[in-house]
């Protein structure tokens, strides 16, 4: 209120009167009293009451000498209501008018309008308060001026005393010391005198000097140890009082420094006040009117009073019945959710016994069938040994029916075409599934031909090269005979694939495991969101059907484009959703706000697109908590519309990252969050109002995964389980770790397109080439060809103990080493530390960071590299060691997650020789990766063959999929046949 009235008044132009500009004199005041903030505000409008207020005095005294009417002004009155703004709307106007504010000295003061004299007389009296105000604020300036002064002298004087003490203080210790010495000196004496005695024989006489000498050493020092110890802990005590005193008096010359500006401030509003004093003594006769409107005013100003109270008591009770109103629907909202509570309570009541029944019925069939798998075991072993006896007969019978019917060879299966050939006529036959051109019985038997690798398909595929579209599907047609499976249909969902959307360990585990159980012949597709930051170039054939998936979300509809394409040999389908929000068109895979959101929404296309395609897999594997959606919606939502086939595997990489959310978010796409929100579902263990994705896929899944059996072991524990560790012990018959595998294919240094120089285990020359050509292009010393290279590749997270990464590059520098780093981090002080160091060794002769990710130079460090350092925080699986291995780097590892599970120490007795393959260390500090480090480096520089032997057989060690592979397959196939059962029962 005070910088509307401001404003306002400012506009009457003093000078002539009240005949004024209105818009020129608001600009003047802005220059003059900038409204920067409410502490400034509050300044111009003090200024300006004090102004008025001495104009107010001087227009009084020439006003009792030209008039006998009385003129004081009985105090301050009080200013404007600021809740008034018609009246300051009426003023402004009335101010700004010609007509109305034209006034000159030679004509009456009469002319002035009542509304005008009753704002000028409001803002009057309200200038006399302020001064008032500004002056007591003077006063209480000046004394808090000198009290602080006062303090100041006072905490000098202190500080003055203190430092006489500290110095009276060195100076006791200086003689402390100098006891100290003397008592040495005394030692000394007391054994030349023991020495001297020994010689003449006299023992008693030496015992009692000695006894004597002793205890008054012994009494001098432990008095001046006593002292000297006081004497430090009232040294210590007075640094920390001068420190306290230093702070005070710093605080003392900040209040000096403000007062200083509030003296700057002062001075300011003294000139400031005398500029309007000399433009308001020119109009005299401005305020000889005020009087007689002195008793209106104060009636006007007691009927605002009166009003403005009725007004505060008309809101408050109006706040009261908005109060009231909201706790009338929250009640009503909590009578709705009993009630409904109620109905559910009831009708549980009503299934309870008969869910009882039907417990103990399924009880006493279960006891049947394992008497019945027990009987089968025994009989399957009995077949067993007449199988084993008849094998050899069975065999030459084979091979005789093989030589000698054409038609038994042309029924084999044809393995001379590669896996891209089968996943494109796989897609082919899919394609036209979803387009409705083949009914679903006849893909579903075409697919089996496909998966059996059938010679006759392959032929008709062939054939059909040439012919139209109508043509090959009725050649395809005349296949549709009986078949059989032979082996699992496993669909991954994910939300990543190497080489094509690859961000971590995750992708290479989709794509190595499929090509594993595909090998082992099983039917495995994968379906992936379509990014538009994908590698397309490492898709082949990729190519969109002419088919529309429509999927729920958010309450309607969405449609969904699918593409289809082979990556690495595999089928994959690739969802493109037609949403608003462009989910998976954003130039990154994760990291956006709405995570959880797109893939919900991707878990829910992708179930509705196996639905829509007929498909019925044994199993559908999901990973981490992207996909971990695809095990409450399974069981939820899609058994009950009719995909009812498979089992549920539910993979987490890592379970740091565990997708959170407020429990309302599972409602988009389709799950019911009241259902679902319970601590024995998908409620997050630490927040009540949030739901976790990653602990519905423990809970939904019949099978679950971590990718080592170390680090299905850490989860466990509340370290490693972060929060979920109750969930998986709960759930702990279905929780196994299967240690990850690498693609042996792509990391393969005999094969690598990568490297300058191929090489195997058998001829280790063509790794020293490509070590010296990566000291070429990184510009290294290769003085000494002889100086071990230690390589590091990894994201540069405090998951992977950056701090260990930094002790082992200047280690490695004492030691006599190159060290070689790839990578680089999302942390920012991370990355700005490296590129400290790496700006450091810039021009180094032994150590180079390369702070980005190069794919090609990864497989030549790798090559080039004599071991591989890997000091991980924890590490689920990780495949740096593994790979490194593979290219004979001997990994320098903590033994933590799976690189416990696949490194083992070379000087630790109780592993069997065959399986010691390298370095390792269990704290994760600079002592023990130190003591790995020395140890390595000793052993590459005092006994070349001793290394060379490790190196070759790190180089023959197996860590293909084959055996991972092996592992999944068997907890497929037993959790398949326990779900055949369960359905039979």
């Amino acid at each position: 209120m005070a910088s509307k009235l401001t404003t306002c008044f400012v506009c009457w132009n003093l000078s002539t009167g009240f005949d004024c500009n209105h818009h020129r004199n608001n600009r003047a005041m802005r220059s003059t009293f900038p409204p920067s903030s409410k502490l400034r505000r509050h300044r111009s409008t003090i200024i300006i009451s004090n102004q008025f207020c001495l104009f107010s005095s001087q227009q009084k005294r020439q006003y009792n000498k030209k008039s006998s009417r009385p003129s004081s002004i009985d105090g301050p009155l009080n200013p404007p209501n600021s809740n008034d703004d018609d009246s300051l709307h009426n003023f402004n106007n009335n101010s700004s008018s010609p007509s109305a504010l034209n006034v000159n000295r030679t004509e009456p003061a009469e002319q002035l309008s009542d509304g005008q004299l009753e704002d000028l007389l409001a803002m009057i009296k309200n200038a006399e308060k302020n001064i008032l105000l500004i002056n007591q604020a003077r006063v209480r300036a000046l004394e808090d001026l000198q009290k602080i002064l006062s303090e100041k002298k006072v905490l000098q004087a202190e500080i003055n005393v203190l430092e006489m003490r500290l110095a009276e203080t060195d100076a006791r210790i200086e003689v402390a010391d100098q006891e100290k010495t003397r008592v040495e000196l005394l030692e000394g004496q007391l054994e030349k005198l023991h020495s001297e005695l020994a010689q003449k024989g006299s023992d008693a006489e030496l015992h009692d000097i000695q006894t004597g000498v002793l205890s008054d050493a012994n009494d001098t020092i432990s008095s001046l140890t006593v002292e000297l110890n006081s004497i430090r802990e009232e040294n210590a005590s007075l640094k920390n009082e001068i420190e306290s005193f230093k702070t005070q008096l710093n605080d003392v010359k900040n209040n000096d420094e403000r007062l200083v500006v509030l003296e700057k401030e002062r001075l300011f509003l003294e000139s400031a006040l005398k500029d309007l004093e000399s433009k308001l003594s020119i109009s005299p006769e401005a305020v000889s009117e005020l009087s007689t409107l002195k008793v209106e005013c104060k009636y006007l100003s007691d009927k605002v009073e009166n009003l403005q109270l009725l007004l505060d008591k008309a809101t408050k009770q109006a706040d009261q019945a908005v109060i009231v109103l909201q706790q009338n629907q929250d009640l009503q909202r909590e009578v709705d959710k009993l009630e409904a509570t109620l109905e559910e309570a009831n009708i549980y009541k009503l299934s309870s016994d008969k869910l009882q029944k039907d417990n103990e019925l399924m009880q006493q069939k279960i006891k049947l069938l394992e008497n019945s798998l027990e009987k089968s075991d025994e009989d399957i072993n009995s077949y067993v040994q007449l199988y084993q006896q008849s094998v050899n007969e069975f065999q030459d019978t084979l091979n005789i029916l093989q030589k000698g019917s054409k038609k038994k060879t042309l029924d084999e299966p044809v393995e001379d075409m590669p896996w891209e050939f089968w996943s494109q006529l796989l897609l082919l036959i899919d394609g036209w599934a979803l387009e409705k051109k083949i009914s679903v019985d006849d893909a579903k038997l075409l697919r089996e031909k496909v998966w059996k690798k059938d010679k006759s398909i392959s032929d008709i595929y062939l054939a059909c090269k040439g012919q139209n579209e109508d043509e090959a599907i009725s050649s395809f047609l005349g296949l549709t005979s009986s078949a059989t499976s032979p082996g699992l249909h496993v669909i991954h969902i994910a939300a990543e694939m190497a080489p094509v959307a690859k961000v971590g360990g995750l992708g290479d585990v989709v794509c190595g495991l499929s090509k594993a159980l595909q090998k082992k012949g099983h039917l495995v597709e994968i379906v992936l969101p379509k990014y538009d930051c994908m590698q397309y170039d490492r898709i082949g054939d990729i190519r969109a059907l002419d088919v529309v998936i429509e999927s729920y979300f958010d309450g309607q509809l969405f449609k969904n484009k699918i593409w289809v394409g082979t990556v690495e040999g595999l089928p994959v389908y690739f969802i493109e959703p037609h949403h608003p929000d462009k989910f998976f068109w954003r130039g990154d895979f994760y990291g956006e706000r709405d995570d959880f959101r797109r893939f919900s929404y991707f878990s829910r296309v992708a179930l509705e697109f196996l639905l829509q395609a007929g498909k019925k897999p044994d199993i559908i594997h999901c990973h981490d908590w992207q996909t971990a959606f695809i095990a409450p919606l399974y069981w939820d939502v899609y058994v009950p519309k009719g995909l009812n086939s498979a089992r549920i595997c539910f993979t987490c990489h890592n379970f740091e990252y565990q997708g959170t959310a407020p429990a309302s978010e599972l409602e988009s796409c389709g799950l019911d969050s009241h259902h679902l929100n319970r601590p024995d579902r998908m409620q997050d263990n630490s927040a009540h109002n949030r739901v976790n994705s990653v602990k519905g896929g423990v809970v939904y899944s019949n099978i679950v995964t971590t990718v080592s059996p170390t680090y299905a072991q850490e989860v466990r524990t509340a370290e490693g389980g972060k929060g979920l560790q109750s969930t998986l012990s709960t759930h702990s018959k279905k929780f196994i770790g299967v240690l990850n595998g690498i693609d042996t294919d792509i990391w393969n240094p005999a094969t690598d397109p990568f490297l300058d120089v191929q090489y195997n285990a058998n001829d280790l020359q063509g790794k020293s080439e490509n070590k010296e050509a990566l000291r070429r292009k990184l510009g290294l010393s290769s003085e000494d060809v002889k100086r071990p290279l230690v390589g590091c590749i990894t994201r540069l997270v405090p998951q992977k103990g950056v701090h260990l990464i930094r002790h082992a590059i200047y280690l490695t520098l004492e030691l006599g080493g190159q060290f070689v780093l790839l990578g680089s981090s999302p942390v920012p002080h991370i990355q700005r530390e490296f590129e400290g160091i790496a700006n450091h060794f810039k021009n180094h002769d032994h150590i180079r960071l390369i702070l980005k990710y190069d794919e090609s130079l990864s497989h030549t460090i790798y090559a080039a590299s004599d071991m591989f350092i890997i000091p991980s925080i924890f590490e689920p699986c990780g495949l740096t060691q593994m790979i490194s291995m593979r290219y004979g780097a001997v990994p320098i590892v903590r033994k933590t997650g799976g690189l416990n599970d696949s490194v083992f120490d070379i000087d630790d007795d109780t592993i069997p020789s065959q399986f010691q393959n390298g370095f390792t260390f269990l704290n994760a500090d600079e002592k023990g990766i130190n003591g790995a480090l020395v140890r390595a480096i000793n052993l590459y520089q005092n006994d070349p063959e001793s290394w060379k032997q490790l190196v070759q057989k790190d180089m023959n060690i197996d860590f293909s999929w084959d055996s991972s592979a092996a592992q999944y397959e068997e907890l497929y196939l037993k959790s398949v046949t326990r779900g055949r059962a369960t359905k039979r029962a």
